[in-house]
């Protein structure tokens, strides 16, 4: 790689299929690749990596194993792998990866940007208190709602000097994410349903915060009302058995498809015809964005950055976490007025296009990237 170009290296705790993992591909992707050289670093091995579609796109990608020095061994590889490939800026995800190359930075010098994704009051407190004594040690942090930086600013406040704080919706390929005639005959197909069937479904990590068992049990009474309603879950995760024991057994889960995870989640958006989240908290879910972009208006609990994105009755409809008896509502609207179902989606599609697509989050972040090179 030229030396001319600037070396950016993406530190993130793991490449499983998260929001925050799924948007190093697609923004390096996107990236002037004659400015810019791109290297990925991760710690943590799980399930469905992200590592081929990185390697495709000719970003070298290192794991880093566990050694008996335990996090200063860390760091020390870290910062090896930094002077070995003159790496100008690190860019960390996620509150453990950020003290990671915070720690590494004040070794080497090398600029840090930091992308925060989630609200700090649903961190674990050693977490959290990790990431505030160290957040002065990074030159721009990234927020990912304006949700995220209030939470940001309520526990920190950053000096005269650092760290500058600026805001950049997540994003998604519009181009890529369009719903497909095809794809949505295939699957439903594969899955024994026909185009009568009306399709709810979601794209998750099965994590915690995701309340899965929220979500069946909100499942579980739109189809005690609608017969020709089935559920469809593409993902995988810790919380695999609290979906199994939430769904049961019976009718109902004859009517719920739990696929796994899928490195193309196109097809299965494509055969849905609504999103629906019971999340319990989030930043600026991608996979939502994704699904929007396809066309599908999206039922879901208010938290996080959604309630900036979804503006309820028009793009979808919302509800306080506590009270997702209110999705039953909308679901019910949905189902009954297909016309009112392809307008919202129509809307949710449109207004992706114009606010989150991943061309102007790229543009964003490389602005980023040359402010950082200009401070001291």
């Amino acid at each position: 790689m030229s030396s001319s170009k600037t070396h950016i290296l993406h530190l993130i705790k793991s490449l499983g299929r998260g929001g925050a993992e799924k948007l190093i591909p697609e923004t390096v992707a996107m990236h002037d690749r004659e400015k810019y050289a791109f290297f990925c670093l991760y710690f943590h091995l799980r399930p469905n990596s992200l590592t081929e579609e990185l390697m495709d796109l000719g970003v070298p990608v290192k794991y880093l194993p566990p050694t008996r020095f335990g996090f200063p061994g860390l760091v020390k590889q870290v910062a090896d792998f930094v002077k070995t490939h003159h790496i100008a800026i690190i860019h960390c995800h996620l509150p453990l990866a950020g003290v990671l190359g915070r720690c590494v930075s004040l070794l080497t010098g090398v600029k840090v940007v930091y992308t925060e994704h989630n609200v700090w009051e649903r961190y674990h407190p050693l977490s959290r208190l990790l990431n505030k004594l160290t957040f002065g040690w990074q030159q721009v942090v990234i927020s990912v709602s304006d949700e995220v930086k209030s939470s940001i600013l309520s526990h920190y406040r950053p000096n005269k000097m650092r760290p500058l704080i600026t805001t950049i919706p997540n994003a998604v390929n519009t181009a890529a994410f369009q719903r497909g005639a095809t794809e949505r005959r295939t699957i439903r197909d594969q899955l024994g349903m026909d185009e009568e069937t009306i399709v709810v479904g979601q794209v998750a990590v099965f994590r915690i915060q995701k309340r899965l068992d929220r979500w069946m049990a909100v499942a579980k009474k739109i189809a005690e009302a609608h017969p020709r309603v089935h559920f469809l879950l593409v993902g995988d995760g810790p919380e695999r058995e609290t979906v199994n024991l939430s769904m049961g057994s019976g009718s109902f889960e004859s009517r719920v498809h739990l696929v796994g995870a899928k490195q193309d989640v196109l097809p299965y958006l494509s055969a849905m015809d609504m999103y629906m989240m019971t999340s319990d908290f989030e930043g600026l879910p991608v996979a939502m964005l994704e699904a929007m972009s396809c066309g599908l208006p999206v039922l879901s609990t208010h938290v996080g950055g959604i309630g900036g994105v979804i503006h309820d009755g028009v793009e979808g409809f919302l509800c306080p976490k506590d009270d997702t008896e209110r999705l039953l509502a909308g679901a019910e609207m949905l189902i009954a007025h297909p016309l009112k179902r392809d307008e919202m989606g129509t809307k949710a599609r449109q207004l992706v296009v114009t606010q989150f697509g991943i061309g102007r989050m790229v543009k964003s972040l490389e602005e980023v990237y040359d402010k950082v090179q200009k401070l001291s």
